[in-house]
């Protein structure tokens, strides 16, 4: 059984009922952070139809997820990366990052962006010690003055 030491990280898509419940939490989450703003995002946030979902297990609970999306020919774009509040602080979102990229690669990306709100201190860290680097905002992004974008070369 996966422990907090040796975390399960299994792959899957969008359609899995943890990672369902999970990004409900991150919505929550995000809310309670961001308030009514928050409510202009949740067009970017939709994930119904994503092949490339993890899900991170401890104790034979689902305590984080995330996915990525197919951005351009060559890069993803990761997206809805959450762990429970509780179980923060235990480098399970820098294994869930690294696991991400990883099948990225695996599926023939060789670079990753993603989008993160300035209010989220922690994911800032996490991007910030895995080697992303800040970019100008992108796509849907462009103008919104609460997000900060990130780039990766992951080759």
């Amino acid at each position: 059984m996966a422990t907090l030491e040796s975390p399960e990280f299994i792959r899957t898509n969008s359609s899995n009922d943890d990672f369902r419940m999970l990004i409900q939490a991150l919505d929550e989450d995000l809310y309670l952070r961001n308030g009514e703003i928050q409510l202009a995002y949740r067009q970017y946030n939709q994930v119904d139809h994503v092949d490339h979902v993890i899900v991170i297990y401890v104790d034979g609970k689902p305590v984080g997820c995330g996915c990525f999306k197919k951005f351009d020919t060559e890069t993803v774009e990761m997206k809805r990366m959450f762990v429970l509040p509780e179980m923060r602080g235990k480098h399970l979102a820098a294994g869930l990052l690294r696991e991400l990229e990883k099948w990225a690669v695996e599926e023939g990306n060789t670079k990753a962006v993603l989008e993160t709100g300035l209010r989220q201190v922690e994911a800032i860290r996490l991007y910030t010690v895995a080697s992303y680097v800040l970019t100008e905002n992108y796509g849907q992004y462009i103008g919104m003055e609460d997000s900060i974008c990130y780039r990766k070369n992951l080759k």
